[in-house]
């Protein structure tokens, strides 16, 4: 596991984190993996070893005593008493070909890791976005082909029920005419961020990544691809927080998608995405789309989702929550009984393809990309879109993209 902040251990800032990640995502996830049999050795790594007491106990407290002595056990790099930025070579380096890494770190640093694990076989799971460029991730499938490895993305939405329907349902609704989608996250979350926010990346490549992939993944199917980026940025909240001040709040990305066997056949999609929202919303994350085609539209609002707490103790009062993302509630028994969530299923989809190449071989790369699943491949148009979302705020231009025979560039 690469980067041991909130969505891996859920210790932020020297405790857990305040946001709907308490005890994190991946850590739990792997660790019950562990327990089931599907993955053995469990190693993490940082770039700083002065945290690992305190998120072993952090770990100890929250997921051990709470589900039935849970092992939280790992190897961490580097070691306790020391900072190190390449500690990733390291953990990496005792690795057998054939294993497997996790990277949840900023967006800059997915490439070097990614593709210094591809390179000693290793397989990967990336964070969305995959990468910031689309030469990047070109790059990263060039180099996982080479050495047959399976790279994929983390679009945990793609597993959240009511998006899979929706994406199964579109396929029989005609050609694709409109999308418009939000998604945000309290202005509190840019403490957390503070580090790289708008630095190493923006809130586009954070949040419009999951609505970008969602409204790719269903559209590619009937034959359309995005030709074309323009885009508008606000700014001034994140600012006055502390963050640097080329950090913008708000991004909204305008594309235009066009049917490769019919260009008179033609989509808009709109994609909005804010870090800077209200405190008090009463959810983490607001996350809504609308889908219209020329049979039919769909809409989904997953932020409210019909389940709401009123706890005195919280500043807000009354809070939606989300146990379809990740259940934290133990079963009858008092183990981990989560593994229904779309943020588990999605990285255990990962560890069955991993095994998969394993037993099978290279030959297995080519499957998984035919099952739909968010790999390397099956994500180019997304990076696509998201870099020319960003160069066309940077240069005040629109940026086409440009796809012949599965070769992409942008122009």
């Amino acid at each position: 596991m690469v980067g041991t902040g909130e969505y891996t251990t859920g210790f932020v800032g020297g405790g857990a984190s305040g946001s709907d990640k308490k005890v994190g995502v991946v850590g739990l996830t792997m660790f019950d993996l562990r327990r089931r049999g599907k993955v053995g050795k469990l190693s993490m790594v940082g770039t700083s070893g002065q945290k690992y007491p305190a998120i072993r106990e952090h770990l100890q407290k929250n997921i051990t005593n709470v589900y039935n002595g849970l092992d939280t056990s790992f190897e961490s790099y580097p070691p306790n008493d020391t900072r190190d930025a390449n500690a990733y070579k390291t953990a990496i380096d005792a690795l057998a070909p054939g294993s497997a890494i996790t990277i949840f770190t900023p967006d800059t640093t997915h490439y070097p890791i990614a593709l210094y694990a591809i390179e000693r076989k290793i397989h990967v799971l990336i964070t969305k976005p995959a990468v910031k460029t689309l030469a990047h991730h070109l790059a990263l499938l060039e180099a996982a082909k080479k050495h047959g490895v399976f790279v994929y993305v983390e679009h945990h939405k793609r597993y959240d029920p009511a998006y899979a329907d929706a994406r199964f349902k579109a396929q029989k609704l005609g050609d694709f005419n409109y999308f418009y989608s939000y998604m945000s996250q309290p202005k509190s979350q840019l403490e957390t961020f503070k580090a790289w926010a708008g630095v190493d990346s923006d809130i586009s490549y954070y949040l419009n990544s999951h609505h970008i992939d969602i409204c790719e993944s269903m559209v590619q199917t009937l034959g359309y691809t995005p030709v074309k980026v323009s885009a508008s940025a606000s700014k001034g909240v994140a600012v006055s927080l502390g963050c640097d001040p080329i950090t913008e709040d708000t991004i909204s990305l305008l594309v235009h998608w066009v049917k490769k066997s019919d260009p008179s056949k033609q989509a808009t999609g709109v994609y909005t995405a804010s870090w800077t929202a209200p405190q008090k919303a009463g959810v983490h994350s607001n996350q809504y789309f609308h889908y219209m085609a020329s049979g039919g539209e769909i809409r989904i609002d997953q932020a409210k989702r019909g389940y709401d707490v009123a706890d005195d103790s919280l500043g807000n009062g009354l809070m939606w929550y989300n146990p379809f993302y990740m259940k934290y509630a133990p079963d009858e028994e008092g183990n981990f009984a989560g593994q229904g969530g779309y943020g588990y299923v999605s990285f255990e989809k990962f560890v069955d393809g991993c095994r998969m190449v394993n037993k099978e071989g290279v030959g297995a790369l080519e499957k998984l990309d035919g099952r739909g699943l968010p790999t390397l491949r099956n994500t180019v148009a997304t990076t696509a879109i998201l870099e020319a979302g960003r160069r066309a705020i940077d240069e005040g231009r629109e940026v086409g993209i440009k796809e012949v025979d599965g070769a992409w560039e942008l122009v």
